[in-house]
C-alpha cells in the first residue's frame, strides 16, 4: 500500500483528498502547515507528496527546495491556485513532478497520483511478483499458476496480471485496467477488458480449479484473497 503525505492548510481540501485517496486504497498522512510537513518527512518515508504552496509556517516552495536538497526521490505534486505559466514552470524546474491548479477535479488528482506512483514503481519494480499461488517473472516474461507455467498468455493479459500482482489487495476499475494494459487513455469501451479477463480465467482453469480473479460488480476486478 502506497502512503501519500498531504500538505494542505485548508482543512476541507485536506480531508477531501484523504477520503478520496483512501477509497483508492492508499494510506494517508495529513499535515496542515509547511513546518508540520517537514516534521513528517523527517520521521516518515511517504511514497508521494501532495503539496500546497500557500502554507503557514513554511511555504510550499521552501519545503520543496528542502526535499530536493536531501536528494530524496519521492515524487511531489504541487497543488496551487496560481495558474500562471511562470508559476508552473518555476515549480517544475524547482523539482516538482507535476502541477495541479485549484480548484481541481478530484479525479484528475487521483489520475496524476497514479501516474507518478506508476513511474516510481517502474523504477523500483520487483523482478518477481507473487500472490496466492500466482507468480509473475518480469524478466523472463513468464507466469506460473500453482507452480505450473501459464501457456499462451498475450501481452495485454500479462500486463493485466502484472497490475493485479503489484497491488494484490486493490480493486481495479476497468478504466485502470485498460490504461495499464493498453498504455493509452481509456475511451469508454469495457468489452475488451471483460474478454481478456475471461480468457485469463480459462487458461488458469486448465491448470487449477481455484479462482484467482474476482469480479467486484459495479467496480471492476481484483485478485482473489
Amino acid at each position: 500500500m502506497s502512503t501519500i503525505l498531504i500538505v494542505e492548510d485548508d482543512v476541507n481540501i485536506n480531508e477531501m483528498l484523504k477520503v478520496a485517496l483512501q477509497k483508492e486504497g492508499y494510506s494517508c498522512i495529513q499535515a496542515f502547515s509547511g513546518t508540520e510537513g517537514r516534521l513528517v518527512l523527517s520521521q516518515e518515508e511517504p511514497d508521494l507528496v501532495l503539496l500546497d504552496l500557500m502554507l503557514p509556517g513554511m511555504s510550499g516552495e521552501t519545503l520543496l527546495e528542502e526535499i530536493r536538497q536531501t536528494k530524496r526521490v519521492v515524487p511531489v505534486i504541487v497543488l496551487s491556485a496560481r495558474d500562471e505559466m511562470d508559476s508552473k514552470v518555476d515549480m517544475l524546474l524547482s523539482g516538482a513532478d507535476d502541477y495541479v491548479v485549484k480548484p481541481f477535479e478530484i479525479r484528475e488528482v487521483l489520475a496524476r497520483v497514479q501516474v507518478q506512483l506508476r513511474k516510481r514503481t517502474g523504477q523500483e519494480e520487483k523482478k518477481v511478483l507473487e500472490h496466492n499461488g500466482l507468480l509473475l517473472d518480469t524478466e523472463e516474461h513468464q507466469i506460473y499458476v500453482d507452480g505450473v507455467r501459464l501457456e499462451g498468455i498475450t501481452r495485454q493479459e500479462f500486463l493485466i496480471l502484472q497490475l493485479f500482482l503489484r497491488w494484490p489487495k486493490k480493486v481495479f476499475s476497468k478504466e485502470e485496467i485498460f490504461e495499464a494494459a493498453w498504455e493509452e487513455p481509456f475511451m469508454g469501451e469495457t468489452k475488451a477488458i471483460d474478454v481478456h479477463i475471461s480468457n485469463i480465467r480459462k487458461k488458469m482453469k486448465a491448470i487449477s480449479e481455484r479462482s484467482f480473479i474476482d469480479t467486484v460488480w459495479g467496480i471492476g476486478y481484483t485478485l482473489s484473497r
